[in-house]
């Protein structure tokens, strides 16, 4: 199954795909892809059928096509390659100079502790850069977007592209949608996630962790382990079974490259831990950042809601700044990345105003927080949950 056919049968409708404000979302160049469904097409609704399905608000869903016209005319969605070119080459620096730092200071505590720390830092702002490219907001053509993403994605990180596409497009079809969102499938088998289904599993009687306590052992398991561990075997099991050999071919570049360079200066058991020690620094940097925007949001079963109804209801923003920015890609603008998943990340502080005015237009929460407060609230939530869990486990 392709990762187009992934993202359709998200969709509670998928006949109605060509009319999603998803569709508009996930596309840069309609018309192509228009031309490739054209010959799909089943027929038009009849003059007295709705065009908007009962569980979406069809005033909303109108002035947010109309948001969505007038970012297009402002040219919002159009990159900055500058921007970008930055970035890149702030990543290859640093990624370089944390191997020089071992070669030219030695082995010793503190440069191998520097090292690891400047490698980590550009691990974390290439991931960034390829759910950038990944989005196909880096350049105007999509194959540039495609091939640099394998360059970025695949021979500075050491995972697949089409692995990381294959999931996050599943991911912001339907945000914290339970069976749909693979973002949250750690429940119920590492975590409880959501008011209704930590009261259903405590119902249920099922205790496949401690769950009163998720919100202590959360700091040594997934943000710690998610990537030297799950990631690691499932980016290489999805591009064997799916045979993504490009994908696979240039994964083993990053892995020649860095155990060629870096074994050239440590020995065996330093190599390994310097390998795992930046993964799991990687790991804690990423699952902070990616988990402080919907883990503390609403978790449910899709509701089939309109698109920015079901967007608002699951992600949150943090503060703008300029370390804010960087530090998280420009991810602490979540909300605008949701709504407009192809607009580069330099254009969300623009149409920032323009989604609030909506949102009070329409009633719906804009949440906006600090940092600090955005990652207790991930602490906060599981504690909360797991203790509704307990609380229907002992008494109901």
């Amino acid at each position: 199954m392709c990762e187009g056919t992934m993202v359709i049968s998200r969709l509670e409708n998928p006949r109605q795909w060509m009319n999603q404000d998803a569709f508009v979302a996930f596309h840069v160049n309609k018309v192509l892809v228009n031309t490739y469904l054209k010959p799909l097409q089943i027929g038009e609704l009849a003059p007295d059928q709705p065009s908007v399905e009962p569980t979406k608000n069809e005033m909303l869903v109108k002035d947010f096509r109309e948001l969505h016209a007038t970012v297009e005319r402002m040219g919002l969605l159009e990159p900055n390659q500058l921007f970008f070119f930055l970035l890149l080459a702030h990543i290859l620096l640093l990624d370089t100079a944390a191997w020089l730092i071992l070669f030219y200071f030695g082995t010793s505590l503190l440069p191998f502790v520097f090292s690891l720390l400047v490698l980590t830092t550009s691990q974390v702002q290439a991931s960034w850069l390829q759910h950038d490219l990944g989005h196909l907001s880096v350049f105007r053509k999509t194959k540039w977007n495609h091939l640099l993403h394998k360059f970025v994605m695949c021979h500075l990180i050491g995972a697949s592209a089409k692995w990381w596409t294959l999931l996050h497009s599943q991911h912001h079809a339907k945000p914290n949608c339970f069976h749909k969102d693979p973002d949250i499938d750690m429940h119920p088998f590492l975590f409880t996630l959501g008011k209704k289904f930590s009261v259903e599993l405590g119902i249920k009687k099922k205790k496949y962790m401690p769950y009163n306590h998720q919100h202590k052992y959360f700091f040594i398991t997934l943000p710690p382990l998610l990537f030297p561990t799950y990631f690691h075997c499932h980016t290489f099991y999805i591009a064997y079974t799916k045979k993504y050999w490009v994908d696979l071919a240039w994964m083993l570049t990053f892995y020649i490259r860095f155990f060629y360079t870096y074994g050239s200066l440590l020995e065996t058991k330093s190599l390994l831990a310097y390998y795992f020690i930046f993964r799991m620094l990687e790991s804690s940097w990423f699952v902070w950042v990616s988990q402080m925007n919907h883990i503390p949001m609403d978790i449910d079963y899709d509701k089939n809601l309109d698109w920015m109804s079901t967007q608002l209801q699951a992600t949150c923003n943090v503060e703008q700044s300029l370390f804010n920015d960087w530090f998280t890609g420009h991810l602490n603008f979540q909300i605008e990345h949701h709504l407009f998943p192809t607009m580069p990340r330099h254009n969300y502080w623009k149409v920032a105003p323009l989604v609030k005015s909506l949102c009070a237009k329409h009633g719906l929460e804009y949440q906006c927080k600090p940092l600090l407060t955005a990652f207790a609230d991930i602490v906060h939530s599981l504690k909360n949950w797991g203790e509704l869990w307990l609380d229907a486990y002992l008494h109901k």
